[in-house]
């Protein structure tokens, strides 16, 4: 595969066209790919930076090699400099980060001049730490020639103790995340007074990452910043970048609470880009229950990255998963290692869950070039620079359209061509994808869905609010219209006490400690190795009882270690390496009980319901598969405590004379609703703003709430996120689309393409793909609303009884 016999394109790089060409040779290869969406070059716009922008910042821009700036870039600095906030909604390497930086960096400079005090200051939200990084370094460069105007610096976990109050007194633009910003200064926001009473502008990147329970959070600690600042007389400016989203005017006013202008027409230019679907061959084994086996999408996206290292060619692989991540790299190497073991040190993995320092030498590696191939976790989807990549491999659809694009945008910077090659795994949504490349191509983005009203996160941050200056009835139009319902009940519980100066806090404990934002259930398990006691990285809370159970197989840096305990009080994983011939995968049970009924739809003897409900999860036991079949070894019974979630749901009732209509006999039922269920997770995210493991299911032959056959969907969080009120307005277009998914799989019984799904608890037993297909036709066939979410509020309860 010698890179001088490749074409190459008018940048002295292979083509995207003649990339895929190279990676289609090969027995079956080409057949694998099921679509091919090209997308020709654009040319670019420019216009001139508005006046009223220092000569000396466009200067310094100059000396990066940037004479003029595109028509979005000017137009979100002269709303900036109006003092308007807006967001900037344009394609990845648009230049979105410069949009911002140029109106920033002006009125830190003018700032610098004034007579006395700390002169102007600006903050930058990102959502995740290697993105603060990555905006520091792009700083520095800029604002070289500015001098000490510009004294920027990081503010996150890792910056060392002894820093941080330089930071606080002498730094002029600091870049956080939302996470500090809630537990290190707001809380202390005393200690960051000179800051904030001069704060001109809020930058908030990869807005439209702040999505579900998490946005939902972030939207919270904005409002809390806001007042803060109002205390020290001080009435920020937010400018935000985005992905291409739907609306994003609206969901940036919803996330910030004021009123943002949008700028969404790209004006950049774009080089070439070949986009691929490619579906993995049917393998000779068999799964469970005899369903075929397609060859997974981490073996297959292991064996391109592989080629495209071995051509040169730049490329970063993403995946779902962190113990995704290790494999392909581990995979790769192995491959390149029998050509030549040099090659190995050119691919590596990269996820959250690394040390510091670990995540710091890979960012350094891949900006140098020194990696070739780098299987990452979305943790790289965001803006950090990795320029000079020629391909991106997207093993699996990453839940969403906007990540898709957000993800293949990561090469061909500059103008350059690129490549694309979506993988699809072995379930019903990359299935129904590959082949029907409409619903990505032909389709705009998702709107981005939050709720900071929901009372599980607006109550949290009031009591943190109180902590930080006593609430008052101003707050009540700033927090939102649950806020005064919410006050009393806090009262009651004893967190909050009511004064003639409003509300305060009452506990000794801090009240800012108490919430976790990113709603992972807690403080993290640390992964520690039992016979050194060095610590390998860390695993949500959340995700423990299903990843480092005991006996749990857990992957770190390529190497393989089992779990020999896990102490959920002192939140502890102790492992030893070792070389076990197999995965271990999590079996659970869930029930599921409804607290209130919001809505309903009559869909002819059929009913569909939004509400409130309680769901209990208990991981009871794990599979050992093997590595190169995935047959089931064993299993082994685990005792770990259940897990309550107050949620929301939608579900959907059929009668005793819909199912005779649809022949499903009593025997037949679970299987039918299973099926549909599962089908029916995996297909919401075309519909809502998530992916399969933001939501979970449940299906009931006959359910002691509703009396009815049953099948639940709920929202993966406490209190919900806003994905299962989405699937109930869409409910037909979802619903339909679940249907045609099942219908249209070539398997006969059910399969991961269709009914299988990835994270069930019971196994994937029952299942009855052809029952799921009649009880769907029945469902779908009567009359709904001729509004789509055209309900009725749910009857009030008959508390006579």
């Amino acid at each position: 595969m010698a890179q001088d016999h490749l074409p190459q394109s008018a940048h002295g790089r292979t083509s995207p066209v003649a990339l895929l060409e190279r990676l289609a040779t090969g027995a079956g290869r080409a057949a694998r790919i099921t679509h091919t969406e090209h997308l020709p070059p654009r040319a670019g716009r420019h216009a001139d930076w508005p006046d009223q922008i220092r000569p000396e910042v466009i200067d310094a821009v100059r000396a990066c090699g940037i004479e003029r700036p595109w028509e979005h870039q000017a137009q979100v600095a002269a709303h900036a400099l109006a003092g308007t906030s807006a967001v900037v909604a344009t394609g990845t390497a648009s230049g979105k980060s410069l949009a911002y930086l140029v109106p920033v960096l002006s009125a830190l400079l003018e700032g610098s001049e004034a007579p006395n005090g700390r002169g102007a200051t600006a903050l930058y939200l990102a959502p995740t730490k290697a993105l603060a990084a990555d905006q520091r370094r792009a700083v520095a460069q800029i604002a070289a020639p500015l001098g000490k105007a510009v004294r920027a610096a990081v503010y996150d976990g890792d910056t060392p103790f002894e820093e941080r109050e330089w930071v606080r007194q002498y730094a002029t633009y600091v870049l956080t995340n939302p996470d500090m910003l809630h537990l290190g200064v707001l809380p202390g926001h005393s200690r960051w007074s000179s800051f904030l009473r001069q704060l001109r502008y809020v930058v908030i990147d990869e807005c439209h990452t702040y999505r579900g329970v998490f946005g939902s959070h972030v939207a919270q600690v904005i409002r809390r910043l806001r007042r803060v600042c109002a205390r020290y007389g001080a009435d920020p400016v937010f400018l935000l970048a985005s992905a291409t989203a739907a609306d994003p005017g609206a969901t940036a006013t919803r996330l910030t609470g004021v009123p943002v202008a949008e700028v969404t027409e790209d004006a950049s230019p774009r080089g070439e880009v070949a986009f691929a679907l490619w579906e993995p061959p049917l393998t000779e084994l068999s799964g469970e229950h005899g369903a075929p086996v397609r060859r997974t999408a981490t073996a297959e996206a292991a064996d391109l990255l592989t080629d495209l290292v071995l051509d040169g060619t730049r490329t970063v692989a993403f995946v779902r998963s962190r113990r995704a991540a290790e494999l392909i790299s581990v995979i790769a190497q192995e491959r390149l290692a029998e050509i030549d073991r040099r090659l190995t040190r050119r691919v590596a993995a990269y996820r959250g869950g690394y040390l510091p320092q670990e995540r710091r030498a890979i960012e350094r590696d891949l900006h140098t070039g020194r990696l070739l191939g780098l299987a990452s976790t979305t943790a790289l989807e965001l803006g950090v620079d990795v320029s000079g990549l020629d391909a991106v491999l997207l093993a699996g659809y990453p839940g969403t359209r906007a990540s898709l694009w957000q993800q293949a945008g990561r090469a061909g910077r500059s103008g350059q061509g690129a490549l694309a090659v979506l993988i699809a795994r072995d379930d019903p949504l990359d299935t129904y994808l590959v082949h029907h490349p409409d619903a990505l191509f032909r389709r705009p983005v998702e709107s981005t869905v939050l709720d900071p009203d929901n009372p599980y996160v607006l109550a949290p941050h009031l009591c943190a609010a109180a902590a930080e200056l006593p609430l008052g009835e101003e707050d009540m139009a700033l927090f939102g219209p649950e806020t005064a319902g919410l006050l009393p009940q806090l009262e009651r519980r004893g967190l909050l006490r009511r004064r003639s100066g409003g509300w305060y806090w009452t506990r000794r404990e801090r009240a800012a400690d108490l919430t976790d934002i990113r709603g992972e259930g807690g403080k993290p398990v640390q992964v520690v190795e039992a016979g050194t006691g060095r610590l390998l990285g860390t695993v949500d809370a959340g995700a423990a009882h299903t990843t480092v159970h005991e006996g749990a197989v857990h992957l770190h840096q390529g190497r393989t270690y089992l779990v020999r305990h896990l102490d959920l009080e002192d939140s502890v994983a102790l492992v030893e390496q070792a070389d076990p011939p197999y995965s271990t995968m999590a079996r659970d049970t869930t029930a599921i009980s409804v607290l209130d009924e919001d809505l309903v739809e009559e869909w002819g003897e059929a009913r569909l319901h939004f509400g409130s409900v309680e769901v209990t999860h208990q991981v009871v036991s794990f599979l050992r598969r093997r590595l190169i079949t995935n047959e089931v070894m064993g299993e082994t019974k685990l005792d770990l405590p259940p897990r309550t979630l107050r949620t929301r749901a939608v579900w959907w009732t059929v009668t005793d004379d819909q199912l005779d209509a649809a022949h499903i006999h009593p025997e037949e039922l679970p299987g039918a609703l299973h099926a549909a269920e599962h089908a029916s997770i995996g297909l919401l995210p075309l519909f809502a703003t998530c992916d399969r493991w933001d939501i979970g299911g449940v299906s009931v032959p006959l359910h002691q709430d509703t009396g009815l056959p049953t099948v639940f969907v709920y929202d993966g969080h406490p209190g919900g996120a806003g994905f299962a009120e989405r699937a109930f307005r869409t409910a037909r277009g979802w619903l339909t689309a679940t249907r045609e998914a099942i219908a249209s799989c070539e398997c006969e019984f059910g399969c991961p393409s269709c009914v299988q799904s990835p994270k069930c608890g019971n196994g994937n037993d029952p299942l009855d793909k052809q029952a799921a297909v009649r009880l769907l036709d029945v469902l779908l066939a009567a009359e709904g609303p001729s509004e789509p979410g055209a309900a009725v509020p749910a009857p009030a309860p008959d508390t006579e009884s």
